[in-house]
């Protein structure tokens, strides 16, 4: 299942380097990398996944001149005990920013929220409105996901979305590839939380996905999502290590 969590962050960054104007992927041999100009403040746009350390240190310089020419913080994704990686980018100048929990769920007997549960949901929500609703939701006061995140890039991307009154209070996307569906850009902003909208949300793209023909979902999670997703039924699979290289520093 692990290796299902890092495919689907291969697939968010080929989503990311697509998603607004001047973003480009880098692809190398077990390398997937996002340069995101619109946005060179915001890490968790610019980053890179890889498939062995071997294959990091081979990409690393051309990334790292990459990334440096639109003077970007970046972070790389390394896998659970993947001591050699650590060290590797330890050594050029990365900091460890934090560890977010893996996660992975079987889809078999998924089961979809009443209708009354969340009454106006979308799984063909505007992708236009994901940006946003991610700026309320997180503390970073900018609009450096409405920046990254202006286009869907590809038809495999499933935008849900929930309303309140009209306005938008809750969106995640949903990837497929390769029998998995991967969740990404969670938000539900502050005022809208403790109403189970993005538990809710999250359940209806599950089905969906199992409907499609999908065998597995996977994520990765803060802390604050942490319960949500345990409640959906997604299950630990050991912890990515996010370490990021910061210019400035």
């Amino acid at each position: 299942m692990i290796e299902r969590v890092f495919d689907g962050l291969f697939q968010f960054y080929r989503l990311c380097g697509a998603a607004s104007d001047g973003a480009r992927t880098i692809e190398r041999d077990g390398v997937v990398a996002a340069v995101v100009p619109a946005a060179p403040e915001r890490a968790v746009a610019n980053g890179a996944v890889y498939r062995g350390v071997d294959a990091l240190a081979a990409a690393y310089d051309e990334l790292a001149e990459a990334y440096g020419e639109i003077g970007a913080k970046w972070t790389v994704w390394v896998w659970p005990e993947d001591d050699a990686a650590a060290r590797f980018l330890e050594e050029r100048g990365h900091v460890l920013d934090a560890q977010p929990v893996a996660m992975g769920h079987d889809l078999d007997g998924v089961a979809r929220p009443g209708p009354d549960a969340l009454p106006d949901w979308t799984a063909d929500g505007d992708f236009a409105e994901v940006g946003p609703l991610n700026d309320r939701a997180y503390p970073f006061g900018t609009d450096s996901f409405t920046r990254a995140l202006q286009r869907a890039p590809a038809d495999s991307i499933h935008v849900y979305l929930a309303r309140d009154a009209g306005e938008p209070v809750g969106c995640l996307l949903m990837t497929d590839h390769d029998g998995n569906s991967d969740v990404e850009a969670v938000a539900v902003p502050p005022e809208a939380r403790g109403r189970g909208i993005s538990g809710n949300l999250l359940r209806h793209a599950l089905v969906d996905a199992r409907e499609r023909g999908i065998e597995t979902s996977t994520l990765v999670s803060t802390p604050l999502g942490l319960p949500i997703y345990e409640r959906v039924g997604f299950r630990s699979v050991g912890r990515a290590s996010m370490w990021e290289f910061r210019p400035d520093a």
